[in-house]
């Protein structure tokens, strides 16, 4: 099991050698520090914790400074094993985007964009009424929420509320390149996430 932390950039293009163009997504993956491995036979299941980046002491609680040891990192991240994953890692390696290569195929999770409060238009793509026919002020309003027999709504309705900041999982997304000198990953496609969104890889 490969895996690796990093923050999302921007899109750009990538042209390969036969001059096709392929939708990137480029990742910053500074390399991370494992601050601890869990074994199955002590703590109960088997994972390796790291972290990356850096940031002040007065921001950290003492009890991740403990489990920091000191180092303050800015992210914690967990990443559980399964039986079948073999790992090696060793408390204080350091893992950077080397182990990673064009070609492969990984998970990428990370947070979508927050949007706040929308309509059902927005939301769930509703059509919304007609613009003529006695409409004045209703074109983008979600309709009846009742079904005629029922005097309650039922469950699992589609209406307006929040909208975006959900974990994203994308499966079997492709490392187009990996630029080792500056510690940036290609991905082809679109990440969810704003610019400096926090990128879980992950290959198994």
């Amino acid at each position: 099991m490969k895996f690796i932390l990093g923050t999302k950039e921007n899109m750009s293009e990538y042209f390969r050698e036969d001059g096709t163009v392929v939708p990137v997504t480029i990742v910053s993956v500074p390399p991370i520090t494992v601050t601890r491995v869990f074994e199955k036979a002590k703590d109960g299941y088997d994972s390796v914790q790291v972290g990356v980046g850096t940031q002040k002491k007065e921001r950290v609680s003492k009890g991740s400074a403990g489990a920091m040891k000191g180092a303050f990192y800015k992210n914690l991240k967990e990443f559980r094993l399964k039986p079948s994953d073999k790992h090696t890692a060793k408390e204080g390696d350091v893992i950077d985007a080397t182990v990673f290569a064009g070609g492969d195929k990984v998970s990428v999770a990370s947070i979508s964009k927050g949007k706040g409060f929308q309509g059902v238009v927005k939301r769930h793509g509703f059509h919304g009424g007609p613009r003529t026919h006695g409409q004045k002020h209703s074109e983008r309003e979600p309709g009846s929420i009742g079904g005629g027999l029922r005097t309650h709504v039922p469950k699992g309705m589609r209406m307006a509320g929040r909208m975006g900041s959900d974990r994203i999982f994308q499966k079997n997304l492709e490392v187009v390149f990996v630029d080792k000198e500056n510690s940036l990953m290609f991905i082809k496609g679109a990440i969810a996430g704003r610019k400096g969104t926090l990128v879980e890889i992950v290959q198994r």
